[in-house]
């Protein structure tokens, strides 16, 4: 009888074996989209160094995406992973993570990176591996490339550089009296370049003269020098080109020298972080900054944006991080909105059809209707101007107050009239 135990063991075991298959049977059909590989969606993002307080934003807002779009089944039944490393604001390190992406991960698609050194860095890479991008809030990035598989999220058109400063100087030009004078300072890299091009060729097309035009090296904590250089040629305007860093040492340096032109501002990257604003707070008054590309008025208040913000908002809290993400969170999430609907209407991870889609056609997002022209920037440009005034203290309260942040130009999103001269805002 004994001889027989060994056949009702084999008994017992093959039915677990078979309960536990279809246990696994049952879990596989009922979890269809993570059935294959995850989606691999590579990136670098400035988590250190001076784009860092923006760059943690738009990591959240990709985060945001990759789990709104897995919550909706994946990017073609298939789970999206984000593999991305910190380029430490560096666009040297650009290329080596780009090809490590490329050749070691072996990402399906890319995204970025942010900002204008990083992506006119990393451009000759795509190039020779044929990939395709979406830069993310680069200045004229590809003004040089001319790369054809390149698609920019910034609002600037197809003539960036120009466009960047237009809102500055027709605010400038419309003045009575006119001012004359213009002092052009910039930060000596691509985007400060490229800024300080488009003021340049936009003052002198408004006649203004210019006085002082100079780029001071990166990075340079202390501009009380060059502030004081500015002062002495006595300008109407003075227009700064500044990264976040360098627009809290600007900004206290002109306050310390007493610098007070009738129009002060420029492309100020850092009166775009909550936290820098914080640093600055009251000695903001009277400044204007072209550098904006969201605000939280009525007139861009696209489908989907809030739910959005709202999201970034709550992950926000404790993570040190600005805690609204007005300017940088959407456009993350966009980027990702476009990359979602052209994999999904080409049914493909093929990078030329991608981009083939993307040249020919539109795309809803959360930053309003997006298509692409030449060099991959959008079609129909939407540059903006702020003002800041009657800042008392450095809370959020105020910080966010549409009386104290108010968008100036242009027309049809304005939310207040341009207090002119800049003694009489920053009062």
């Amino acid at each position: 009888m004994h001889r027989f135990v060994w056949l009702h063991k084999l008994r017992r075991y093959g039915f677990a074996v078979l309960k536990t298959t279809a246990l696994i049977l049952v879990w596989t059909l009922a979890s269809p989209a993570w059935a294959a590989d995850p989606i691999k969606v590579g990136f670098s993002m400035g988590m250190t160094g001076a784009n860092g307080p923006n760059g943690k934003q738009l990591l959240v807002a990709l985060e945001i995406w990759r789990d709104d779009v897995n919550a909706k089944g994946g990017l073609l039944g298939r789970p999206v992973e984000l593999i991305y490393y910190d380029d430490q604001t560096s666009p040297t390190n650009e290329p080596s993570i780009y090809t490590k992406l490329i050749d070691v991960d072996k990402v399906d698609l890319l995204i970025g990176p942010y900002g204008t050194n990083q992506i006119a860095a990393v451009l000759p890479v795509l190039q020779v591996h044929n990939r395709t991008t979406i830069g993310i809030l680069g200045l004229a990035a590809n003004g040089h490339a001319h790369y054809k598989n390149y698609f920019s999220m910034i609002p600037y058109g197809q003539d960036p550089a120009r466009e960047f400063s237009r809102g500055f100087f027709e605010l400038a030009k419309a003045q009575n009296p006119k001012p004359k004078t213009v002092a052009i300072v910039g930060v000596d890299a691509e985007f400060g370049k490229t800024s300080t091009d488009g003021a340049r060729a936009n003052a002198k097309a408004a006649g203004f003269t210019i006085v002082y035009d100079q780029l001071y090296p990166p990075p340079m904590t202390d501009l009380s020098p060059i502030v004081r250089a500015i002062k002495a040629t006595n300008p109407a305007i003075v227009f700064a080109a500044a990264y976040p860093p360098d627009t809290v040492a600007f900004v206290r340096a002109a306050n310390e020298a007493g610098l007070a032109p009738s129009i002060m501002g420029g492309t100020l990257i850092g009166m775009l972080a909550t936290p820098l604003k914080v640093l600055m707070g009251p000695l903001m008054n009277g400044y204007i900054n072209n550098a904006e590309v969201f605000m939280p008025v009525p007139t861009m208040n696209f489908p989907g944006v809030q739910d959005v913000l709202k999201k970034y908002q709550t992950r926000a809290k404790g993570q040190g991080i600005d805690p609204f993400g007005y300017n940088f969170v959407p456009y993350g999430y966009a980027t990702g909105q476009v990359l979602t609907d052209a994999v999904t209407a080409t049914k493909s991870f093929d990078h030329n059809k991608l981009a083939d889609y993307m040249r020919s056609h539109s795309f809803s997002t959360v930053v309003g209707d997006v298509a692409f022209g030449k060099d991959g920037e959008w079609v129909k440009p939407r540059a903006l101007v702020s003002q800041w005034r009657g800042l008392t203290g450095n809370d959020f309260g105020q910080l966010t107050d549409p009386k104290k942040w108010v968008l100036v130009w242009p027309p049809e999103h304005k939310t207040g009239d341009f207090i002119y001269p800049y003694s009489a805002a920053k009062k």
